[in-house]
């Protein structure tokens, strides 16, 4: 028995989200379920086509099969995927390989594959897989990502409140894709800004997962032109839909982390435009 799920977002051009209230903001860019028990819950974007989703095999194995937009037998016949485990161990296993992904571990599976399972190694610990997918042009090889085979960058200051660990696991420097880039992003205790200053990059567009989120705490993720911002108030293991007309930052009622990933022309994860903090509106 098939246990995906999936639902559709569509574009929206920036003049008319100058008007969207809290409601329809929250709408079209605001994944607020990602992680659903033995289930496979995914998001397909018109952005870049891009997919974002959640896998949480509890006392079952899952398998990730093509949604009916993708118009394919098998998920990857014209995608690549990326997958970060934020929850127990667990096991991804790809056309009868088994790889096993400890917490903040990745694995990128490339065009190609045909049979993806998901599996927790502890049922009253399952496993959180979190998913992004893009269209794929080419076949690469299938890759596990440790922590410590990630490109880390120290970012920000204690004096800004935006101390932070940049974990790159799928980008050029540790795995060959055809556009997919996904990592992880980590405040220190007493930092709240994520992403500041803020930036768009025209030639991709973007999702942030939100995680580490304290039960009593909140986020609240800026998007919208950097002369015409919005903002979203977020809870933990949710996601959002950045467009590429959109800045993509966050400040937080503590510190936390977040899940990146990204998709579109250009690979060059330092291709963005930066607006300065006084020029913000």
């Amino acid at each position: 028995m098939t246990k995906t799920t999936y639902e559709e977002r569509y574009e929206a051009h920036p003049d008319d989200v100058k008007s969207y209230d809290t409601t329809k903001l929250r709408d079209h860019f605001l994944i607020d379920k990602i992680f659903i028990e033995n289930e496979v819950k995914l998001t397909y974007t018109h952005y870049d086509r891009y997919i974002a989703g959640g896998a949480v095999p509890v006392n079952e194995v899952l398998s990730l099969d093509a949604i009916d937009p993708l118009k394919a037998e098998y998920f990857c016949d014209r995608r690549e995927v990326g997958i970060i485990n934020i929850g127990g161990t667990g096991t991804v296993s790809v056309d009868g390989t088994a790889y096993n992904l400890n917490k903040k571990e990745a694995l990128y599976i490339g065009m190609g594959a045909k049979s993806i399972t998901f599996e927790s190694s502890d049922a009253s610990h399952p496993a959180l897989f979190y998913i992004n997918s893009a269209p794929a042009h080419h076949a690469f090889p299938t890759k596990k990502i440790g922590r410590e085979d990630a490109n880390v960058l120290q970012l920000g200051s204690k004096a800004d409140a935006n101390e932070r660990e940049l974990f790159q696991y799928i980008v050029s420097a540790t795995v060959q894709t055809c556009q997919l880039q996904m990592g992880i992003t980590e405040l220190k205790s007493g930092s709240v800004w994520n992403t500041m200053p803020a930036h768009t990059h025209n030639r991709r567009m973007e999702v942030y997962m939100y995680t580490d989120v304290a039960e009593d705490q909140a986020v609240c993720h800026f998007m919208g032109q950097g002369h015409e911002t919005r903002h979203i108030w977020m809870s933990n293991n949710q996601a959002v839909i950045s467009p590429p007309w959109s800045i993509h930052s966050g400040a937080g009622t503590s510190n936390y982390s977040f899940l990146w990933g990204m998709a579109g022309e250009n690979l060059d994860f330092t291709d963005m435009d930066g607006i300065k903090k006084n020029e913000l509106r």
